[in-house]
């Protein structure tokens, strides 16, 4: 269907007005359920971590989905967000040996590459361009390169381009570049901030797990550590997203007990500024033996992260992972932004992602627009926003 087709734009609140009949596929005590969990968000309420279960489980995926949209309309109407950006992988020699990561490799790896300051200089200045507004900054936790090339990095891409915004380091490598540099969490973001951090990526948590994280990413930060890290780096001023890792060893709990962690820490910190669900990709990693996420669960885990993770206004869905197709669905079950261009991203692509390296912004248009959404492109903090 295209733009010229797309039905009338109608508010949460018509929709919320409309009759709703029973469903006569669901038991009598799941409808009840789940027509008093409609009524507990419609009326401004929270879901209990139960509620949220409940939602993972459902079959009625489509009232989750729809209830989802209502929130997410009653927050940006009709809008959907996309940024002009691009993805910096600097290294990928990592120490750490995470099961689900088929981007890192080991010293010596002769497919390992590491970016010096130059090659980043050269990129910049031959290769960005004009429209772009934001850089994605995340690579492995290479133990060759020194705490000064952190900090030079993010200078060396002012020097060329200082109107860009620098979003980069994860809480992973925020704490590594303590460690390695002796300093405090709060010395090292300010030296950070000094040398030109917008603000930080939401990546390296995965699952708020002890099990998960015992089983498949046991080096990194624990999760009690990794939001110690975010709760750390809100209060010193800079704000970043939140991310989650579904459709790989995680339960339906685990999943809803990460969404209400993060719910809880924004309560306290009101720092992140956008939650993003990911999709699991399982190819050439050492869990190649799992079948990944499905069309259903990517639609699922958007949905009611919407409705759970109720106090961060919004919620992306990252269509490198989940797919185009899956992204403009999302984008009627929850989501209000499609991030942006990407361009090179390296990450989920080395774990075997069939999705674009990156799109243009008009074809990002486009896409919203067959969505029956109306494109705005923002900035990376969401503090300013234009119709596209």
């Amino acid at each position: 269907m295209g733009p010229s087709a797309t039905p009338a734009y109608r508010g949460p609140e018509a929709r919320a007005r409309a009759p709703r009949r029973a469903d006569p596929t669901l038991p009598r005590e799941q409808e009840a359920r789940l027509r008093a969990i409609e009524e507990t968000v419609r009326g401004g309420g929270r879901l209990t971590r139960d509620d949220g279960v409940f939602l993972m489980r459902t079959p009625a995926i489509h009232r989750v989905g729809r209830l989802a949209n209502e929130v997410r309309e009653r927050l940006h109407g009709n809008r959907a967000y996309f940024v002009v950006n691009r993805h910096l992988n600097p290294s990928n020699f990592c120490v750490y040996d995470c099961k689900f990561c088929a981007f890192y490799r080991r010293a010596n790896d002769p497919t390992g590459y590491r970016m010096s300051l130059d090659d980043v200089r050269r990129l910049v200045r031959d290769e960005y361009e004009p429209e772009l507004t934001e850089v994605h900054i995340v690579g492995g936790i290479d133990p060759k390169l020194p705490y000064t090339y952190f900090v030079d990095l993010l200078r060396t891409i002012k020097d060329e381009r200082p109107d860009l915004h620098l979003k980069a380091w994860t809480m992973i490598e925020v704490e590594w570049m303590a460690r390695i540099s002796g300093k405090t969490l709060e010395a090292v973001l300010d030296d950070l901030l000094d040398a030109g951090l917008g603000s930080c990526p939401g990546g390296g948590v995965e699952v708020l797990s002890d099990r998960v994280h015992a089983e498949i990413f046991p080096d990194k930060l624990s999760p009690a550590q990794w939001l110690d890290v975010a709760r750390r780096v809100q209060r010193h001023g800079v704000r970043m997203n939140a991310t989650m890792l579904y459709g790989h060893i995680e339960t339906d709990v685990e999943l809803v007990d990460h969404m209400v962690k993060i719910r809880a820490l924004q309560d306290e910190t009101r720092g992140f500024m956008t939650f993003i669900p990911l999709a699991f990709h399982p190819q050439h990693t050492e869990l190649s033996h799992l079948p990944g996420p499905t069309g259903l669960l990517d639609l699922r885990s958007i949905a009611v992260s919407r409705l759970m993770v109720d106090n961060i206004e919004h919620l992306k869905t990252y269509w490198i992972m989940q797919g185009l197709g899956v992204a403009q669905v999302a984008l009627r079950y929850g989501a209000d932004d499609i991030d942006g261009t990407v361009v090179d991203e390296k990450i989920t692509h080395d774990a075997g992602a069939t999705s674009p390296f990156g799109v243009t912004r008009g074809e990002l248009i486009r896409l919203i627009r067959e969505s029956g959404r109306e494109p705005w492109q923002r900035d990376t903090t969401c503090s300013r926003a234009v119709p596209a």
